[in-house]
Order: structure tokens, then C-alpha cells, then sequence
């Protein structure tokens, strides 16, 4: 993204902010194992308003004189030999249009002076322990210089929630890069469709998903690939990816990818010997039946759970013919018995995070109405667990998800994802039977 998109960001939120000053801390690099570290993935908020990337940065932004000063790693020959190259304070003000930048072993130090004469300090407590000290540590000595006429902050403010409302709606280069993770996981599905055969490990398939992923331009999956087959599929957030697929099995493919920090999700499930046995292809209906009832409640204005709600009513209709569910339609519904077999909400948001940051109800606690510009998902799926009690034999092990990520536009909605095959007779032809 070009430097004046950050720029323009950093504007509104200084506008939203008012006064005061924002602090915040980079992600802490995760270890995997004693002496290495996991590929480092950027705070999306210090990302959103910077666009710096590196770990161990503070961003300090000052609503009243509208400047970011940048506390970075200095350049230093051994480490980035080691390690990669580092932007250090002169690259974070010439190529991130920062006003002033320090090294960051320089913070203590420097920070008092750059937030003593603020009113309001702007920090997520709970996010960052260090950051957390840091502040604490600073506001103790504040409060200890009392009779200073510039004694610092006497009020401390979230500034989470502004950061989270900007992150929901979409500019169009934000849209561009999550248009582009759409492409690419898209194409990946509809390769692990044609890949699929009985015999084949789910983690051949896993692979087979992230190798387009890095082949098109992907930074990698923007959460854990799921490969469920058979009995797996009932199981949400399975990532072991380890067994063989069998003739008879459908699969549940769960991945996306990242490009530029943006996220994609898709669920797709197919057979993987290219037909659907009448109970899968039940339910298999069933659950596309529910999308597109849930996509049809997406457009500006509508609450944010309509989706959700257009959903369950078609599933729950679905669990009475199928007998998975026995008793009056009234009292079901009233009781949410369809919960048993859906287990999940039906959408979420999504952008820099998978599971995008930004509220789901407004002060009064009522759903929030969508705008143009939000991007979410839309995953209805039934689960019929291999232990379930009471239900039709024929049902049982069978798991079954549709994801697509949507935009909410000024006349409705699109689908982002569309490319990757989701009717019956699409994925039997992706599969090449």
C-alpha cells in the first residue's frame, strides 16, 4: 500500500482520538522451541496506522501536534546478518513518513518526555505486559512529581475500540488485497479438489493448498489449514491433518491465506471419491440452502445476526426432515435445538485478523447494523458427531461446512470467494468425475 493510505488513517484517528497521546506495542515475537522463533506476523493495529512491520517497535501518536514518532530495532550488521535487515530510525522516517524515530532501547528514557504534557494517554492495558510495566511505571513516576504543572496524563483511554471501528470498514486498497486472498485460496480449492483421491493423507492435501498459497504471492495461510476427512469433519478446529481418506469419506477443507496483511476463509466440502452418498448429499444441500438463505440477508442495514438467524431457520428445517431432530418446529426453535448440530455462529468479521477485531452489537446491545465496506464471512455447517444419541445411523461422522467471504456493498453484497466451487455438480466436475 502506498505511504499516504497509513497517512490518511493516522489522520482520521487522530480526528477520533481528539487529544491525548496513543501508544502501541508491537507483537512479542513467539518462541517455538528454546532458541527459535515462529515467522513473525505484525500487531494489525500498529500495522493499519504505520505499515512498519517489524517486531520490538512502539508507535507514539500525538493527536495535538498530528505526529508519529517511531521507536524501532537500530540497524545493526551482525543481528541482520542473522536475522534480515532492519529499517532502523533513519528507514522508519524515510520510507514510513515518520516524524522522529529512536531506538527503541531508548524508550524509558524518551517516553515521559514525549507524553508528560498530554491530558488523555491512549493504551490498551492487557494486550502487552511489558508495554503494560512501561506504562505503569511511567504514571507512578507522574503521579509522584505532583507539584509538576506537567505532571502527565490524568486519564487513561482504550484506544482499541476506535482502531477497531476504522479496521471494519474497508478502504479499496484494503478490499484489493482481500479480493486478491480470495483469488489465490480460491484457486487452492479448487487444486485440492482435483488432488483428492481415496488414499491421498489429509496432509498431502494441506500441502498441496499451501504451496499455491506461497506460488501466488501469498505471505502463507492466514490461520491453521484444516483437512478433515470422515469422522474429522465434526470436529471445528481439527489440525492434525494426519490421517488417509478413504472412498465413502466427504473432506472439509478450511484454509485462506494472507496477501498484503489481509486474511481469506474458505470452507469447502466434497466427496473424495467424487460422489455424494444420499445422506451427504442431504445434508450437503441442506447446509447450501442455509448459505445462500444467510446471503440473502446481507445488504446495508440489515442487523449484523440476520445472516445468522435466515440460516438456522433453513437447518433447523433440515434436522426435522432428516430426523436428526424430533418434536414441534415451534418448540425447537424456541429452545435453539438446532444448536446441537450447528454448533457455531454463522459469520464473523474479517480483514487484517481472521476473526477481524470490531464490535458485533452497539451500546445498547443490540446487533449492529451492516454498512458498505464490511467484509464477513458467511459458514453455516451441520455436524452430526459419531457419539450422538437418538439420531438415524446413517447420519453419523458426516460434517459439513460452506464458507465464503462477502463485502457489504451499497446495493447489497459480493462474494469474494465465489471461484471456488461450492454447487454439486461444480465440485463433481472440479474433481474431474
Amino acid at each position: 500500500m502506498k505511504d499516504d493510505v497509513f497517512a490518511r488513517r493516522r489522520e482520521r484517528f487522530y480526528d477520533a482520538m481528539g487529544e491525548g497521546i496513543a501508544l502501541l506495542f508491537a507483537t512479542p515475537e513467539a518462541a517455538l522451541g528454546w532458541d527459535t522463533h515462529y515467522r513473525y506476523r505484525p500487531d494489525p493495529d500498529l500495522f493499519y496506522l504505520t505499515g512498519f512491520a517489524e517486531p520490538e517497535t512502539v508507535a507514539v501518536l500525538d493527536a495535538g501536534k498530528r505526529e508519529l514518532t517511531l521507536f524501532v530495532r537500530k540497524k545493526d550488521r551482525e543481528r541482520e546478518t542473522w536475522e534480515g535487515r532492519r529499517a532502523g530510525p533513519e528507514g522508519a522516517v524515510r520510507d514510513f513518513d515518520a516524524d522522529a524515530a529512536f531506538p527503541v532501547a531508548e524508550l524509558d528514557r524518551r517516553l515521559p518526555d514525549l507524553v508528560r504534557k498530554a491530558g488523555v494517554l491512549w493504551h490498551a492495558f492487557g494486550q502487552d505486559e511489558n508495554g503494560d510495566a512501561l506504562v505503569s511505571r511511567m504514571l507512578g513516576r507522574f503521579r509522584r512529581e505532583a507539584r509538576d504543572p506537567k505532571r502527565g496524563p490524568a486519564t487513561v483511554k482504550d484506544p482499541t475500540d476506535l482502531l477497531h471501528e476504522m479496521r471494519l470498514l474497508k478502504e479499496p486498497s484494503e478490499i484489493e488485497a482481500m479480493e486478491k486472498a480470495a483469488a489465490i485460496a480460491s484457486r487452492a480449492h479448487r487444486e485440492a479438489m482435483a488432488l483428492t483421491r481415496p488414499g491421498l493423507f489429509e496432509y498431502e492435501l494441506e500441502a498441496a493448498i499451501e504451496r499455491r498459497f506461497r506460488k501466488d504471492g501469498a505471505s502463507g495461510p492466514s490461520y491453521a489449514t484444516i483437512v478433515a476427512s470422515g469422522e474429522n469433519a465434526t470436529i471445528l478446529h481439527y489440525t492434525e491433518n494426519r490421517r488417509r481418506m478413504a472412498v465413502g469419506d466427504l473432506v472439509l477443507v478450511d484454509a485462506g491465506c494472507e496477501f498484503g496483511g489481509y486474511a481469506s476463509d474458505i470452507t469447502r466440502t466434497f466427496p473424495v471419491a467424487g460422489s455424494f452418498s444420499r445422506p451427504q448429499r442431504r445434508l450437503y444441500d441442506a447446509v447450501l440452502a442455509a448459505q445462500k438463505a444467510a446471503l440473502a440477508a446481507i445488504r446495508p442495514g440489515a442487523p449484523y445476526d440476520a445472516a445468522h438467524k435466515a440460516a438456522r431457520e433453513v437447518l433447523l428445517d433440515a434436522c426435522l426432515d432428516a430426523g436428526l431432530l424430533r418434536g414441534k418446529r415451534a418448540a425447537l426453535a424456541a429452545k435453539n435445538a438446532a444448536q446441537r448440530f450447528c454448533l457455531h455462529n454463522v459469520s464473523h468479521w474479517l480483514g487484517l485478523d481472521v476473526h477481524d477485531r470490531g464490535r458485533y452489537r452497539d451500546a445498547h446491545g443490540r446487533p449492529r447494523k451492516l454498512e458498505a465496506g464490511m467484509v464477513l464471512t458467511v459458514e453455516p455447517g451441520l455436524y452430526v458427531r459419531p457419539d450422538e444419541k437418538n439420531v438415524p445411523k446413517e447420519y453419523l461422522g458426516i460434517g459439513i461446512r460452506i464458507e465464503d467471504d462477502v463485502l457489504v456493498t451499497e446495493g447489497g453484497h459480493r462474494i469474494l470467494t465465489g471461484a471456488a466451487p461450492k454447487e454439486r455438480r461444480e465440485i463433481l466436475a472440479a474433481t474431474g468425475r
